[in-house]
């Protein structure tokens, strides 16, 4: 790789996405992304279980027996495997992992691999932990409070201000991000708004659910949240194809990318938290009761472990915090 300055959304592109990135090598990232973090879908197979649950949801809404799941930022395919796996065998499901890596060997051979997501599907969409590693530009604001786009060396991370930030990028700080004191910093989300319009607009009917870090305006961290993580722990970004790259998301601005205008427009995009979104789905932390345990100790003994892996799912301060972006696409159904 060039020992050149960049802007880091391009340099975040080559790092994680070319031929010798982050996510394409299997010298580099051999175990796949569950070897440098740690998502709900490792943390829990409850999560796949309220994943299924929601799918069957959205099947029933719109009163089909056959529906598409399409994970976008399947890593090796862990949600959809613990998605079949949970799902009632009524449902007809057509699996689909959205992924830059090549197929892992041995996996499911209901689920297709796929570079992009198919077009014109009936289903759900979801992207846990996607969109804060699509790339995007940092901006600062330099001594005058102007905001500078920030330039990236390859080799070693070491950053330099660059040009005024013009243009959309420029409209898109003034509406979710702005910045004035010196020394603030943003990313900023017009590729993550773009990306996700894209995703949920390759549904023809159905759900698209964003999961992630995020935070919304007037909760803006003021100097970004960009950083790196490699074996499990969080190391200093840099753009050289050895880390993860990660920042989080302006889920918000993600949201009104694809709200839409116009007669039934309204209640269709929902922006919550995970806590919410999977005690909707049956996911609690709540202990059983103590009698069970006279009872019938296993079942006991199944329960509270099962109490303690929705309780890190949906733990405040921790994986319980993750927003939930929610969009339905197509014709009004019951629901």
């Amino acid at each position: 790789m060039m020992d050149e300055w960049r802007g880091w959304r391009e340099a975040a592109q080559t790092a994680l996405y070319g031929d010798e990135g982050f996510y394409r090598s299997p010298l580099r990232s051999p175990e796949g992304p569950a070897g440098h973090f740690r998502t709900s879908v490792h943390a829990s197979p409850l999560f796949a279980a309220a994943v299924a649950r929601l799918l069957a949801r959205t099947a029933r809404e719109l009163d089909t027996g056959t529906v598409a799941l399409v994970d976008v930022g399947a890593g090796r395919g862990e949600l959809l495997t613990g998605v079949l796996a949970a799902l009632p065998k009524e449902l007809e499901v057509t699996a689909y992992a959205v992924e830059v890596a090549a197929r892992p060997a041995g996996l499911d051979p209901r689920i297709e691999w796929c570079a992009e997501p198919p077009a014109g599907v009936t289903g759900l969409l979801f992207a846990n932990e996607w969109l804060d590693n699509v790339p995007a530009e940092v901006a600062e604001a330099d001594a005058d409070g102007v905001p500078r786009y920030v330039q990236v060396r390859t080799s070693d991370g070491a950053e330099r201000l660059g040009d005024v930030v013009g243009g959309a990028d420029a409209a898109w700080l003034e509406r979710w991000w702005p910045l004035s004191a010196p020394g603030e910093r943003a990313e900023i989300g017009r590729t993550r708004d773009a990306a996700w319009a894209r995703a949920a607009g390759s549904l023809a009917a159905g759900l698209a659910v964003a999961v992630d870090y995020a935070h919304v305006r007037g909760a803006r961290p003021p100097f970004g949240t960009l950083t790196g993580f490699r074996g499990g722990r969080e190391v200093r970004p840099v753009p050289d194809g050895s880390c993860d790259l990660t920042a989080h998301v302006a889920l918000d601005a993600c949201a009104a990318a694809v709200a839409g205008t116009g007669p039934g427009a309204e209640g269709r995009t929902e922006l919550t938290g995970q806590r919410a979104a999977l005690h909707r789905l049956g996911v609690s932390g709540d202990r059983p009761p103590l009698s069970l345990a006279a009872t019938d100790p296993a079942g006991y003994v199944r329960a509270l472990a099962a109490a303690g892996e929705a309780a890190e799912l949906t733990a405040r301060g921790g994986l319980g915090d993750f927003g939930w972006l929610l969009h339905r696409v197509g014709p009004e159904r019951g629901r």
